[in-house]
C-alpha cells in the first residue's frame, strides 16, 4: 500500500486521530491525502497532502483541520459514483474515514458496495456507534456541559431559581444522562424515555414545601426545547424558571487525555488494519484493548441503557 486517503466529520479529538493516522503511514512510507470537506471534497477531488509536520501541534485541536460539510449528493448513486472515480484517478489505494454514523455508513457503501477498501474511525459526541463503548469526542463533549453546568448550578444556589439546561442529542440522550448523573441533577429528559411532566412539577413543588429552593434539569435538544420545558414548570408550579442552552459548545474545546488517547490508538491502529487488507470495518476498543467490528454492524441503531442511569439518578438526587 502506497497512498491513502483520510476524511473526517468534527468534534474534539478528531485532529490527534489524523495525527496518529498520518504519523503512522509515515511510519510506513505511506503516502497520505487528507480529504478536504468530508464526502463533497470527495467527490470533487479536493484533498492536501499531509506527512509528519502537517500535522505537528494539532494534537490539542478541537475540531478538524480538514474541515467538513454535509454531503446530500453523496448519498445518491451518482455522487457515490464520482467518489469512487476520484479515489481511483487518485490512487488511492485505502480509505479512513473518521466520523459518527453518517460518516461511517458512507464508508460501508464505498466498502460493501464499490470494494474500496475502507476502515471506519469512531468520532461522535453523541456515542451512539453500535457495538462499542466509546466514541472519539464523546468525553470531552460531556466535560464540556459539565462545565457549563457547575457554573449554571452557582447562579442556580445562589438566587434559588429552577434551571433547565438544553444540552445536544438529537436522537441520543447520552450526553443528557451522563451530565445529570456528574452534575448532581434533579431530573433528566432524554428522547428514549417518556416525559411526566405532571409527575415532574408535583416534585419540585413538594421539594420547595420541605425547603428545596433551587432545581436542575437537563434535557436532550431532541426530547423537547428547554423554553417549553420552562414555560411548563412556571405555569404549573408558580415558580421562577431560567434556561441555558448550550449549544454547539458540546463540540468543540481541547480534547480531554481520554479522547486524545484514544484517538492516538485508533488512528495509528486503522493503518494497521488498512495495511493488513482488510476493508468494512471499525477499530474501536473493547475492554481497553484493540479490536474491530464490521461497519455493517456499527452503523445499526445503538440502544443505551437510560433505565439504569435515570434509576440511579433519582436515587441520588
Amino acid at each position: 500500500m502506497k497512498r491513502i486517503g483520510v476524511l473526517t466529520r468534527d468534534c474534539s479529538g478528531i485532529n490527534a486521530a489524523i495525527r496518529a493516522v498520518v504519523r503512522t503511514a509515515c511510519f510506513y512510507n505511506i503516502e497520505v491525502l487528507g480529504v478536504l470537506r468530508g464526502y463533497e471534497g470527495l467527490m470533487n477531488g479536493e484533498f492536501i497532502p499531509l506527512n509528519r509536520r502537517s500535522v505537528s501541534g494539532i494534537i490539542d485541536q478541537g475540531g478538524t483541520i480538514l474541515k467538513t460539510v454535509r454531503s446530500e449528493n453523496f448519498q445518491t448513486k451518482s455522487g457515490q459514483e464520482k467518489a469512487v472515480k476520484v479515489i481511483q484517478e487518485k490512487g488511492i489505494q485505502g480509505l479512513i474515514v473518521i466520523g459518527g454514523n453518517g460518516s461511517l455508513t458512507g464508508a460501508h457503501v464505498l466498502a460493501s458496495k464499490f470494494n474500496i477498501p475502507t476502515i471506519g474511525i469512531p468520532a461522535t459526541i453523541d456515542n451512539d456507534i453500535n457495538g462499542i463503548d466509546l466514541s472519539i469526542g464523546a468525553d470531552t463533549a460531556v466535560n464540556v456541559a459539565l462545565d457549563a453546568l457547575d457554573k449554571i448550578r452557582d447562579t442556580a444556589m445562589s438566587m434559588a431559581r429552577i434551571f433547565v439546561v438544553e444540552v445536544m442529542g438529537r436522537d441520543s440522550g447520552y450526553i443528557a444522562l451522563q451530565v445529570a448523573l456528574a452534575g448532581g441533577c434533579e431530573e433528566v429528559l432524554v428522547p428514549e424515555k417518556d416525559m411526566d411532566m405532571e409527575k415532574m412539577c408535583e416534585e419540585i413543588v413538594e421539594g420547595n414545601k420541605k425547603g428545596k429552593k433551587s432545581w436542575i434539569i437537563i434535557v436532550a435538544e431532541g426530547k423537547a426545547k428547554a423554553a417549553d420545558i420552562a414555560d411548563t414548570i412556571t405555569q404549573r408550579t408558580a415558580l421562577e424558571t431560567r434556561i441555558a442552552v448550550l449549544g454547539h459548545i458540546q463540540r468543540g474545546g481541547r480534547p480531554t487525555a481520554q479522547d486524545r488517547i484514544m484517538a492516538a490508538r485508533l488512528g495509528s491502529y486503522a493503518v494497521e488494519v488498512l495495511r493488513e487488507g482488510r476493508t468494512d470495518e471499525c477499530v474501536c476498543l473493547k475492554d481497553n484493548r484493540l479490536d474491530t467490528i464490521p461497519l455493517e454492524l456499527a452503523i445499526k441503531p445503538k440502544k443505551i441503557e437510560e433505565e439504569a442511569f435515570y434509576k440511579l439518578i433519582k436515587i441520588l438526587t
